[in-house]
């Protein structure tokens, strides 16, 4: 049976077949989004709580731990990490990779709402969700600033102009305004003043709350009109909020503004700001999981002229960062790179072939093959992306080979004297079988990559799918088209009237043959001597894997660099500013720097006061010398200097593994139920691992040495007075939580009034002697205190006490009848937590780190074990890796089994296609080289065995069996036609098939040789599928040349005496009956 007779005797119909094809590949190209990687993010939500003043252990206890008990019974998440910290709660939700990121988002509203009444009544905004991973660095970053407009006006604008129209665009996950300068009415109060006036910051609360009201009133409705009814119940103003009165004494009014300093300021006056170390409102955009990193900027960018003239003239928004100009940069790379090995594989053929006809026929094939692949893209919903693309450059290789092979047989039957149509006929039918084990045995490798799980297989399905079918679309290219062309085109071209260039170029191969015809010989005379050669290179394999290096994906230069600063850990707000800007500073002098962005304060992304966040954007490639890794070293030298504040960085990745933020970045987290086996653990942990060579920047999150004033109340002296905890509660909530009292709602946006204390008594914990608690009027000793002496007023009135049981508390008590809080409670100076993770609802502390130049991942966690070992930390102390560590352990366990199962897939499906248990394992017996020989380069190239390498492996293993396919068809053809012995038939087919096996791997190579001299963007992800192909194919070739005659005389004989032993056993069967 001949599949290529109806095509090749049916040229209109095969052409105007492939002309369809080609339109709809080029129509799907068109419609083809583009991508740094294949969409693989895991459904990841964050939750937010901001309580203003709240300390961690509040937050933990009363925010944190009621989300978690109802987020935590959510089908489909696989873990739950939370971080308490001053004033914010932020819990990180990851779900299982099969559930939608919309199921995932109505489950978390549904917890939500289930744990509002388990929350603090005194909360001033519910808990936030937003569908992003917070480990993921902003695709956009923007900065807002104004040379005539104050901050808190510049942010008000953005705000409400800007930030609600970018997060309403397709795919943006989070919209976040760095700053903390967003509009209030801050009333600062003189605490000294207020209790000489027998008031407490409680009484302004309340007249603040009763003054600035915004609610309905109706209207009247009466014979002929209607009337609403409004009034001047709200207040908007710093003057107007200072004009309200607290009190009448003497028939004076006591206005808010004689006993407070009120003004516009800053909601929050512990953040801030900048871009390029000026102060600034710094945007940053994360998109959703899921969606396209281009086309979310794209939309942003197609905003932003309508969003800039939205906004006064004296303000100015600037782009600090676009991630998509590296991916664009990428793709560009590659789609050049792609266009290389095309113009390599169709010189080498011509090369070969030395004729333009023959030629062009498999050229043809290429373009088409990979047109032909996008429309199959389009209809699978993959983009154009770095894989997808790598795989349609590696492509090339393969996609010429099954015409070459077609091309190559109908050449020589031409050359042995048949007619054009006879040798398109023949020829075809010939290498039919040939072409369909070659396409079928490929793709069977392919398969295992299908079922790989969690990410990784995600990250690979789309690379295994597109380069499965530009093969298919190959294979019935060269079984119709190709044949045809060869029928119609292909002519004999005598040797007297060849090109000088022809001649030569054939004299020349043949000169080739001969030699290999020679060496073929003597391998063949020392078959047991090669046998051992054959051997050893399974050894080989075995040594080199274990000795190269391994990771999980290539570290990419995407031109962003995140940096995090952690200072000591009671450093003030104002010190950790300086220190920041210090840092931004010498950042910005290394001549590869482009822009930098900075925050410090707690927020959504920002957990402690004395850690920040930098994102430095550095110039395109073509403008700098240095790669990210080594303008990570310089600035780190540059700023190791700096006093007080230590900076960590790592550059951003378009794969996304993790889904915390991390100084380093590797990760893992302890946990244990108990939190000291947890301090003393992780601590131990830290100190051994910075002793180890391996490692550098291991720092934990751990931080429990932050200064804490412990107010320790003594309730029965409280009791004397009528004060209870609540009250204490209150008072030091008014004076120094930055307490929101009141809300001021405007068409545009909503404004709050911050009640504190002023500055100048906020400076320590000696600003407590100025905290004033109001007695009950039904105390026992409210007569007795009210003749105590006036600390506000440094006045000394005296009169008789009536009890002297509170003579004690005479000293401490105002003349005004206020109690200090000095004198029912006493202040202890301790260390505490400035924040507190926990895990699946266990505490947990994370633990990162960087690898040192000379190691690599798997060394990592070998010496990590080791350690753990050695320290013999308790049972119930868990090790978990996390994110990208977490993702290569499940990838490496993975690794031989993926191999193993490409192995005997292949083995399956040649059986199948050969009818024999035998001929499957001479052509499998190819493979120890080609890993030699890619094992090899990597080692030669310092390049480490990743995720992109184990791809390149798994390729070989299709790629260089084809040699032996070859060989194998050929020789059982010669053996069961000509009737030849088995060492004259493979003897006579390795010289046969020597051009197209030379042809053919050459094109694979030369395919592949773009991606291992690959530069400029995206470089490091290609290059190790080029070094291993290259390497992989150039030792294979050598060896399998000489190795496969060898190894299937060795089956054959094996084979033919095991027939001979079951024809003997049947013969004494029948003669015994």
């Amino acid at each position: 049976m001949n599949p290529s007779r109806l095509f090749i005797l049916r040229p209109v119909a095969t052409i105007l077949l492939m002309v369809g094809v080609l339109i709809s590949g080029i129509f799907a190209y068109k419609f083809l989004s583009t991508s740094a990687l294949p969409q693989v993010d895991y459904p990841t939500i964050q939750v937010t709580t901001l309580y203003p003043g709240a300390s961690p252990d509040v937050m933990a206890s009363s925010v944190t731990s009621p989300l978690e008990r109802q987020l935590g019974q959510m089908a489909g998440l696989s873990q739950m990490s939370s971080t308490s910290a001053s004033g914010a709660s932020i819990i990180t939700l990851k779900f299982s990779l099969d559930l939608s990121l919309d199921v995932a988002e109505q489950e978390v509203q549904a917890a939500i709402n289930a744990a509002n009444n388990l929350l603090p009544d005194n909360l001033p905004n519910p808990p936030t969700y937003k569908k992003v991973n917070p480990a993921d660095s902003a695709v956009v970053t923007l900065a807002a600033s104004s040379s005539t407009l104050p901050l808190t006006e510049v942010q008000d604008l953005v705000n409400t102009r800007v930030a609600l129209k970018l997060s309403q665009i397709s795919g943006v996950g989070m919209v976040t305004l760095a700053g903390g300068h967003q509009p209030a009415i801050r009333v600062q109060m003189n605490p000294q003043a207020l209790a000489a006036h027998h008031l407490t910051l409680e009484a302004v609360n309340t007249l603040i709350g009763n003054s600035n009201v915004n609610g309905s009133k109706g209207g009247f409705d009466g014979k002929y009109h209607s009337v609403t009814i409004d009034a001047n119940d709200q207040l908007r103003t710093a003057d107007a909020y200072g004009n309200l009165i607290l009190t009448y004494e003497n028939g004076a009014a006591l206005r808010l503004k004689d006993i407070a300093h009120i003004e516009q300021g800053p909601e929050n006056s512990f953040q801030s700001a900048w871009a390029n170390n000026q102060p600034a409102i710094v945007i940053s955009v994360q998109r959703q999981p899921g969606a396209n990193v281009i086309q979310v900027v794209d939309n942003i960018k197609a905003q932003l002229p309508a969003l800039q003239a939205a906004l006064p003239d004296g303000v100015k928004m600037t782009i600090l960062s676009d991630r998509t100009q590296t991916i664009r940069a990428s793709i560009s790379d590659v789609q050049f790179e792609l266009m290389l090995s095309i113009a390599l594989v169709v010189m080498v053929t011509f090369l070969f072939l030395r004729n333009v006809a023959a030629t062009l026929i498999p050229s043809v094939a290429v373009p088409l093959s990979l047109i032909g692949t996008f429309g199959v893209m389009y209809l699978a919903g993959f983009s154009l992306n770095n894989l997808s693309l790598m795989a349609l450059t590696i492509a090339t290789g393969f996609v010429i080979d099954d015409a070459i092979v077609v091309v190559e047989n109908i050449s020589r039957r031409l050359e042995q004297g048949e007619s054009p149509m006879e040798a398109a006929l023949k020829g075809s039918q010939q290498i039919g079988f040939t072409i369909i084990s070659l396409t079928f045995s490929l793709i069977a490798v392919l398969i295992p990559l299908l079922f790989m799980g969690d990410v990784v297989g995600r990250l690979f399905r789309e690379f295994a799918i597109t380069l499965a079918v530009a093969i298919l679309v190959s294979m019935l290219v060269s079984l119709t088209l190709t044949p045809m062309l060869c029928a119609y085109l292909l002519r004999h071209i005598p040797p007297e009237q060849q090109s000088t260039f022809s001649r030569k170029g054939g004299e020349l191969f043949d000169a080739l043959v001969r030699g290999y015809d020679r060496l073929l010989t003597v391998v063949l005379n020392h078959q047991k001597l090669t046998l051992l050669v054959a051997l050893a290179t399974f050894g080989l394999t075995a040594l080199l894997y274990m000795m190269v290096p391994k990771g999980f994906f290539p570290t990419q230069d995407t031109g962003l660099i995140q940096g995090i600063t952690v200072a000591s850990q009671d450093v003030s707000f104002k010190a950790m500013a300086t220190r920041q800007q210090a840092l931004s500073a010498l950042i910005l002098k290394n001549p590869a720097v482009e822009s930098v962005s900075s925050t410090i304060g707690i927020d959504g992304t920002n957990t402690s006061l004395n850690s920040g966040r930098l994102q430095i954007n550095l110039k395109p490639f073509g403008s700098r010398d240095v790669k990210a890794d080594e303008v990570i070293k310089q600035l780190q030298q540059a700023t190791a200097d700096v006093p007080g504040i230590r900076l960590y960085l790592q550059p951003a990745q378009d794969l996304t593994v993790n889904d915390q933020v991390s100084p380093s970045q590797y990760q893992f987290t302890l946990d244990d139920a108990d939190s000291e086996n947890l301090v003393s653990g992780s601590s131990k942990m830290v100190a051994a691992l910075q002793q180890r060579p391996e490692f550098n920047g291991v720092v934990s999150n751990l931080q429990d040495q932050g200064r804490v004033s412990y107010v320790e109340l003594n309730r029965d002296k409280a009791a004397r007075f009528g004060i209870t905890a609540s009250d204490v509660d209150t008072a030091l909530y008014n004076a120094f939580g930055q307490r929101l009292v009141s809300t001021i709602f405007t068409q545009s946006n909503q404004y709050r009034v911050v009640l504190e204390v002023a500055p100048a008594y906020q400076q320590g914990p000696a600003s407590f002697d100025d905290v004033y608690l109001q007695p009950s009027s039904g105390s026992s000793s409210s007569s007795s205190t009210s003749t105590a002496s006036s600390t506000a007023s440094s006045s000394t009135s005296t009169s008789s006490s009536t009890s002297t049981s509170s003579s004690a508390s005479d000293s401490d008590t105002a003349s005004s009848g206020m109690v200090k809080l000095t004198a029912i409670a006493t202040i202890h100076q301790r260390t505490g937590s400035l924040m507190h993770m926990r895990l699946n609802q266990f505490p947990a502390v994370m633990i990162s780190f960087n690898l040192n130049p000379g190691y690599s991942l798997e060394d990592g966690q070998r010496a990590i074990a080791d350690v753990r070992q050695q320290l013999h930390l308790p049972e119930s102390t868990t090790l978990r890796y996390q994110g990208e560590t977490s993702a290569f352990q499940s990838a490496t366990g993975n690794t031989l089994w993926l191999i193993l199962a490409a192995l005997i897939t292949m083995y399956v499906v040649l059986g199948i296609l050969y009818e024999s248990f035998i001929h499957p394992v001479t052509i499998l017996s190819t493979l120890p080289s080609a890993a030699v020989g890619a094992l090899l380069t990597l080692l030669l190239a310092g390049t480490e065995f990743s995720l992109i390498a184990l791809i390149g492996v798994i390729l070989l293993i299709g790629i260089v069996k084809k040699n032996a396919i070859m060989m194998i068809d050929f020789a059982l053809e010669a053996e069961h036609k000509q009737h030849l012995s088995p060492r004259d038939a493979i003897h006579q087919a390795c010289l046969l098939r020597f051009r197209p096996i030379l042809m053919t791997t050459m094109a694979a190579l030369l395919g592949a040789l773009p991606l291992m001299l690959a530069s400029g963007s995206g470089a490091e992800l290609r290059q190790p599928l080029g070094l291993v192909i290259v390497g992989g194919l150039i030792v294979s070739q050598v060896l399998t040349l000489f190795s496969t005659p060898v190894i299937y005389l060795l089956f054959d004989g094996l084979a033919q005496r095991g027939n001979a032993w079951v024809k003997r056993r049947q013969q004494q069967a029948r003669s015994g009956q």
